[in-house]
């Protein structure tokens, strides 16, 4: 059953990315929270850990938010991402197999993340207008989820936990960069919306496997 899920869950999603540059419409909106929610229903019927599926659910209310493209629902957006950051952080610390220990055993992991964050603080916070709180406080959340990631072992299915949320942050921050750094006319907007989806979605899709 849990194969049959994520076939349709990754229809959603293949059906959203032609969708991904174009306005918020109602069609548009169902079809990117379907694709993530599907995922969280997997979760809950394949009695996965509490916990992802609640970071699913959490992301999938900030997916039918953010697609709505609305200076409200942006903020509300960011929120509900950040509470599945921090699901996802507790996920990681909890599981039987984590070992904070591993964390600084990875040092180059660990110290890109943390420059990448100051780095990313630098170049957003005068960019961000009146999200600037928001997203500044959003940061070092997600990095978080990013540095955690980190006590699991790269064993069995555990090891899709560090290139999913790795690719979770890779989505993030191009998303980060096409609405604050990116002039309306960017060239580089016509495949960053396909870049951030399919990021996006893979890492949630990898972040299930993992623990599924």
């Amino acid at each position: 059953m849990a194969n049959a899920f994520i076939y349709v869950a990754a229809v959603f999603a293949l059906a959203y990315l032609p969708l991904s540059p174009h306005p918020a419409t109602t069609l548009r909106s169902f079809v990117k929270t379907a694709s993530v929610a599907i995922l969280a229903v997997i979760a809950l019927l394949n009695e996965a850990p509490l916990l992802l599926a609640l970071a699913l659910l959490f992301c999938a209310v900030g997916d039918a938010l953010l697609s709505r493209e609305t200076d409200s629902t942006f903020m509300a957006g960011i929120g509900a991402f950040a509470a599945g950051h921090l699901a996802y952080i507790a996920l990681f610390l909890t599981s039987p197999s984590s070992d904070p220990t591993l964390i600084l055993d990875r040092s180059g992991y660990f110290w890109s993340l943390i420059i990448l964050g100051i780095v990313a603080a630098t170049l957003l916070a005068p960019r961000a207008g009146e999200f600037k709180r928001p997203v500044l406080a959003y940061i070092p959340v997600i990095l978080g989820m990013g540095i955690t990631v980190l006590a699991l072992p790269e064993t069995g299915s555990l090891r899709w936990a560090l290139p999913a949320a790795l690719a979770f942050i890779a989505s993030d921050l191009i998303l980060a960069t096409e609405k604050f750094l990116l002039s309306a006319n960017h060239p580089a907007l016509k495949i960053t919306p396909y870049m951030v989806w399919s990021l996006y979605w893979g890492a949630q899709a990898g972040l299930l496997v993992a623990f599924l």
